[in-house]
């Protein structure tokens, strides 16, 4: 997906340059008019040519930085939250300075305008609350660094990693790659899985008819081989806990594993296939529901 991403920028770039070299071409080209009558036409021409290599300038410049800042791979977190912010606020300064080149272009006061524009804007501002909420938020969010790209969360019962943060929006994708785009001023009630180690837990039901003590001292050795063959995956050896409960058929027994929040449900899967095995290979087996009937 980044690479993807890296591809269309550098085209975007080329695709840019190629039209902002034409566009030079055509400009020269037409100074070289010289009738009377055509005085105006080539005026609002010349004029509106600067325009649009202007902007088409300025978006090749976008782009330039965005794909420079796509080539570096930070392992930090924070830094991939700055590189995300400060993208996603060069897109909205890009598009003012194409806004105000075009009417300098054209010859409009554009101190004039932005004076007006600051009037305006306070107006918009009380009817476009959720807009101002949005970016006002972001803003504290990421000055109290509440959470970044690469952050696994939970919002509203939805988990996932932080992709991307905006100005106004934070993406966040599940395992299954879903997105879910929500705005900052929603973000609220989050669970930040990635400040601190987490733990995947695992129970495993064994026969009445075992011997528990016998196993409980072969324990130790078990989870400490499988702790070597994935230490990838888990930052401590499993600790077995004990007695969970006493089912039906069957007593069930207690593991925990100190992990990475992203590898959490691996381990669990992980501990349910060793335990399993290692369990087998002590000789006890995984019991079934039994139903004992008695005849008179």
């Amino acid at each position: 997906m980044e690479k993807l991403k890296q591809q269309k920028r550098l085209i975007m770039v080329i695709i840019s340059a190629i039209i902002l070299g034409i566009i030079v071409l055509v400009n020269v080209a037409s100074e070289t008019w010289g009738e009377k009558e055509w005085e105006s036409v080539k005026d609002i021409f010349v004029r509106l040519v600067k325009t649009i290599a202007f902007a088409i300038g300025c978006v090749m410049v976008e782009n330039l930085i965005l794909f420079i800042m796509g080539a570096f791979h930070p392992k930090n977190h924070r830094a991939q939250t700055l590189m995300s912010l400060f993208g996603s606020l060069l897109k909205y300064v890009m598009a003012i300075v194409i806004i105000c080149g075009a009417l300098l272009f054209f010859g409009v006061n554009v101190t004039g305008v932005i004076a007006t524009v600051g009037v305006v804007a306070l107006v918009v501002g009380f009817s476009a609350e959720s807009l101002i909420e949005d970016m006002i938020t972001g803003l504290f969010m990421m000055l109290e660094n509440q959470y970044n790209v690469g952050d696994i969360l939970e919002v509203g019962g939805f988990r996932g990693t932080v992709t991307s943060i905006g100005i106004r929006t934070t993406c966040i994708t599940d395992p299954g790659g879903n997105i879910k785009i929500i705005n900052n001023s929603q973000m609220k009630n989050i669970l930040n899985r990635s400040d601190r180690v987490s733990r995947a837990f695992c129970e495993i039901a064994i026969p009445y008819q075992t011997d528990l003590e016998k196993l409980e001292s072969q324990i130790p050795a078990m989870c400490e081989e499988i702790y070597n063959n994935h230490t990838d995956k888990m930052k401590a050896i499993p600790v077995y806990l004990g007695v969970s409960a006493l089912a039906d058929s069957a007593i069930v027994l207690k593991f925990i594993c100190d992990v990475q929040e992203a590898d959490i449900y691996a381990v669990c899967r992980i501990l349910n296939h060793d335990i399993l095995l290692g369990f087998r290979k002590l000789g006890v087996e995984c019991p079934f529901p039994q139903l004992d009937v008695h005849s008179s």
